[in-house]
């Protein structure tokens, strides 16, 4: 009988994501990012255009998606974009997580909720927004972080509109645009928008910049965690997902 050569790593907790129909980035940089132990699973919500009717679009298909991944007896289930996740102002991301709960009986997050609750623990007052999208959907980001608290200092923009196009820039526009962004009075930058490769810049624009960088998917993906009850150390990725998932 001829041996395998395939190793096998027994999966301990499963790990749901709702991400965007058109989104091409998640899944490759979750997928690279969460601990070996921990398996992905994917639900589709129809979302095509970074526009605000487009995140009307998106919340119908919430139960649906939801009660599928529960199917997969997933461990919790996060809604990892940021734009629809606050469309509606504050309270709206709990309105959606409630949903998402309602619907699986399983623990659910938003990345909107994520970015709130990772500045409250970093002890971030005053930010600056770098987000990859058009002006119209910026404020709608400023108005929800406002509204949690906190003071906004800048706000930057790119300009995107469809996703799939997001989707294919590499994270030297992610660090560009967080070079621009960053302000010397903010305590923290943070990069909303789940459709590009942010993730592989953090970690060098918190080292060039001294403060703080939040990204949604290294949001998403820490407050994901956090509700598996996970400790891990993931590293590469910034100083959130480093230090702040261990006991």
């Amino acid at each position: 009988m001829s041996e395998t050569n395939v190793s096998y790593v027994k999966k301990t907790h499963r790990f749901g994501l709702l991400t965007p129909s058109s989104n091409t980035t998640q899944e490759p940089e979750f997928s690279a990012a969460l601990p070996e132990t921990v398996s992905l699973h994917t639900g589709r919500v129809a979302y095509r255009d970074i526009t605000p009717e487009e995140q009307e679009r998106c919340v119908l298909e919430l139960e649906t998606e939801s009660r599928k991944l529960a199917d997969a007896e997933v461990g919790v289930i996060v809604f990892a974009a940021t734009a629809p996740t606050l469309a509606k102002g504050k309270g709206y991301d709990r309105e959606l997580i409630k949903r998402m709960e309602d619907a699986s009986g399983r623990p659910a997050t938003t990345a909107a909720t994520a970015f709130v609750d990772a500045l409250r623990l970093l002890g971030a007052k005053r930010i600056a927004i770098g987000a990859p999208w058009s002006k119209i959907m910026d404020k709608p980001m400023v108005e929800f972080m406002q509204a949690h608290g906190f003071t906004v200092v800048h706000s930057e923009v790119v300009g995107f509109v469809a996703a799939i196009d997001l989707g294919r820039v590499g994270p030297e526009t992610a660090y560009d645009l967080g070079r621009k962004t960053d302000r010397p009075d903010a305590d923290a930058i943070i990069m909303p928008g789940g459709n590009w490769s942010a993730m592989p810049a953090v970690e060098r624009l918190e080292q060039e910049l001294g403060k703080p960088v939040l990204c949604n998917n290294a949001v998403s993906l820490w407050a994901g965690l956090r509700l598996l009850k996970r400790t891990d150390s993931i590293q590469g990725y910034g100083r959130l997902l480093r230090d702040h998932l261990t006991a």
